[in-house]
């Protein structure tokens, strides 16, 4: 029934009317210069190098330079992800920015980014999904893409984590790492992004958070009696808590997201789940029976947990050194504070 209003009808809105197929079209990814090893790790908590490496894998992490900002970091991840897709910034009409460590609340990074690539009035926002982020922004971006909302779709994962870790926090000092990685989703003939898997568990919300909100700040600045002694609201981890959910839940996401894009795990090319903790990682193969020549991302070893950074980071590298093929399936999931979760499987540019 065609809707009506009092003495008139209601016209009826323009809208696609066939839905387009999307993909990622090149990726990009960036590392800062600075590598810190364990050993400088253990000079503020109680641990060691080789009690590291056992518990989560990793022997070294990139930090960027006091100086180096997420829209740095993002801008060069970006460009080379631009480049890589063989499109000119202009062709772009949306960028989506994941990060949790944008140090201002307002405004977002990715107006500030999209302006800095040359890309002429875009949509421009940022998301907080944490480690999840990048996999929200791959699923928004296909969808903007899918209904003809735009052509083209930058979406960036970017992490200055060391601005917000506790250097004497024993359980989340070693973990974190900083790192940019970007992708292109743009117009396909064939389907390039299968279905995304997500999800949230907001009842958890304390296993990975900010110690205080901002605004608990405001009383001690105000307050003469602190003489300046105020902590900074780092972020902490109950790492057991999420190290269970991770392997217990987010293994059956993983296999559940095959299965939803029509493949088996014999038809995959990649697997690249979020880089939390190689004993994770392990858990999942595992869980997933992944067949022996399915290259899987390890890249936690050498960067750290870079949050929404990981996976772009690490695809791009794998790309780049030949580990995966272009043009193969890969399947990427992320999962982190929130507790959120994403996946999905996608064609590798």
């Amino acid at each position: 029934m065609t809707p009506t209003r009092p003495g008139r009808p209601v016209p009826t809105l323009t809208s696609p009317q066939t839905l387009r197929h999307a993909r990622i079209l090149g990726l990009g990814g960036y590392r800062p210069e600075r590598v810190v090893t364990n050993e400088e790790i253990c000079r503020h908590i109680d641990s060691s190098d080789e009690w590291i490496q056992q518990r989560s894998g990793i022997v070294t992490r990139r930090f960027a330079r006091p100086d180096e900002t997420v829209v740095d970091m993002a801008e060069a991840a970006s460009r080379q992800a631009v480049d890589r897709a063989g499109i000119d910034p202009g062709q772009i009409g949306a960028v989506i920015m994941a990060t949790v460590t944008h140090p201002y609340q307002t405004p977002a990074a990715a107006p500030e980014l999209g302006h800095r690539l040359g890309i002429p009035d875009p949509a421009a926002f940022d998301i907080s999904a944490a480690c999840a982020g990048y996999c929200h922004g791959i699923s928004l971006a296909n969808d903007m893409v899918r209904a003809g909302t735009v052509d083209h779709v930058l979406v960036v994962g970017v992490e200055k984590l060391s601005d917000f870790t506790d250097k004497h926090d024993r359980g989340s000092a070693f973990i974190f790492g900083d790192g940019a990685g970007a992708a292109v989703v743009g117009v396909s003939e064939t389907p390039g992004i299968g279905p995304t898997l997500w999800g949230s568990l907001g009842d958890k919300t304390d296993v990975i958070t900010q110690r205080e909100p901002w605004t608990e700040l405001r009383p001690a600045m105000e307050d003469p009696s602190h003489h300046g002694e105020i902590a900074w609201p780092s972020f902490v981890m109950q790492g057991q808590t999420v190290f269970r959910w991770a392997v217990f839940s987010m293994a059956q996401v993983a296999i559940d997201t095959v299965a939803a894009a029509g493949i088996t795990t014999e038809d995959l090319d990649a697997f690249v789940p979020h880089q939390a903790n190689m004993r994770i990682t392990d858990a999942m193969i595992k869980a997933l029976k992944l067949p022996a020549h399915v290259p899987v991302a390890r890249d936690i070893a050498e960067t750290g947990n870079t949050s929404a950074a990981s996976i772009p980071l690490a695809m791009s590298r794998m790309l780049d050194e030949g580990e995966a093929p272009h043009g193969g399936l890969a399947l990427q999931i992320g999962f982190g504070a929130g507790l959120v979760y994403a996946a999905q499987v996608v064609v590798m540019p």
